[in-house]
């Protein structure tokens, strides 16, 4: 009798230790490609005896408030920039890297390990790249470069022709920065806090030019696109000469789904693509910390970063040295301000143009 409830005790140990894992990944939501995607994630990793849930949230922000407050179940997490310094201030991330082996294929010419200025120190991962250019009509932009004075003297030939997503929507601080880049010749001192330099003084060129570059500009910049899939649509219907982007093979895979014209071009603004990296990171009270670490390890592998990369869907650049494919080159580099710039610009935007 000992021996037979003994064998059942094993095997009910057995099955509950066979229960797959839960991993409750909390990502942006808004881009059917990357749901897609995580579903696709989501069938590979149940390999792995893992359920990954992909919790659809319009802003990371309002998660990292919860986590901050202690009232998450989240166990695994896209971030990066403002979001990821919260977080690390706070002390609520679990240092996951050393237990990553697919990190070690990452491509070397990425400077992932700083986030917006910040050291990742092991926090979170990289996952993907992100390049800030224009989408440009074949007829209209010319070159791969475009200087924030040449933008103007097209606005200037072409009034109600462009325009930007309004701050503070990502693509539209971010375009911000890029004209900041391209009327500024200090460009090493966006690496520093706001803190630590005359904000005031080196912002002032920018804010004289979009007193001259608004009345120019789409509705005369008394509206502005919401967001960039906005601005696209704008795009795509002819009404802007100019759509945003931060994937540098999205002007691929837009034309490849039909949802932008064919001979669409992919033009800097400045010298360089302001360039960033979005990571994975799991948080310091996620209860299924050994299965969020397995599944970031596949998504570094490069089944996961081939499947991300391909044209026909995401198409999110590789991070990885992929095994026996040639990984796309990027765009020109140019580092992404500190996270403070962020809030500093948005809210100087806001007070000068609303």
């Amino acid at each position: 009798m000992r021996t037979l409830i003994l064998s059942l005790l094993l095997l009910r140990s057995n099955a509950a230790y066979a229960q797959p894992q839960t991993v409750y990944f909390y990502a942006w939501g808004g881009n059917p490609a990357v749901n897609d995607y995580l579903r696709w994630a989501a069938r590979e990793l149940k390999a792995q005896d893992i359920e990954l849930r992909h919790v659809k949230v319009a802003d990371i922000a309002e998660v990292v408030k919860q986590l901050t407050d202690g009232r998450s179940n989240a166990d695994l997490l896209w971030i990066n920039g403002e979001n990821f310094h919260v977080l690390k201030a706070a002390d609520k991330l679990y240092a996951a890297a050393e237990q990553v082996p697919n990190l070690a294929h990452v491509r070397d010419e990425l400077n992932w390990q700083t986030d917006f200025g910040e050291p990742v120190d092991g926090l979170e991962i990289p996952w993907g790249v992100g390049q800030f250019y224009l989408l440009s009509c074949q007829a209209c932009l010319t070159g791969n470069t475009i200087s924030a004075e040449e933008l103007l003297l097209y606005a200037e030939r072409n009034p109600g022709q462009i325009s930007y997503p309004k701050p503070p929507e990502f693509h539209g601080t971010t375009f911000l920065k890029a004209l900041l880049l391209s009327l500024s010749e200090q460009d090493e001192v966006f690496q520093q806090p706001v803190s630590a330099v005359d904000a005031e003084k080196l912002t002032q060129p920018l804010w004289n030019y979009l007193q001259r570059l608004h009345p120019l500009l789409w509705q005369q910049g008394e509206n502005f696109p919401a967001s960039a899939s906005e601005m696209r649509n704008l795009f795509a219907n002819s009404a802007l000469d100019i759509a945003v982007s931060f994937n540098p093979n999205e002007v691929q895979t837009l034309v490849n789904q039909g949802r932008i014209p064919a001979g669409t071009q992919r033009v800097t603004l400045g010298d360089a693509a302001i360039t960033n990296h979005h990571y994975l990171a799991i948080p310091a009270s996620a209860k299924a910390k050994d299965a969020a670490v397995e599944v970031i390890n596949f998504m570094l592998s490069d089944q996961a970063q081939l499947r991300k990369a391909q044209l026909d869907g995401w198409g999110d650049p590789a991070v990885v040295e992929l095994s026996g494919a040639k990984t796309p080159a990027l765009l020109p580099v140019a580092p992404d301000f500190h996270a403070s710039w962020q809030t500093y610009l948005e809210q100087a935007w806001l007070e000068r143009f609303q």
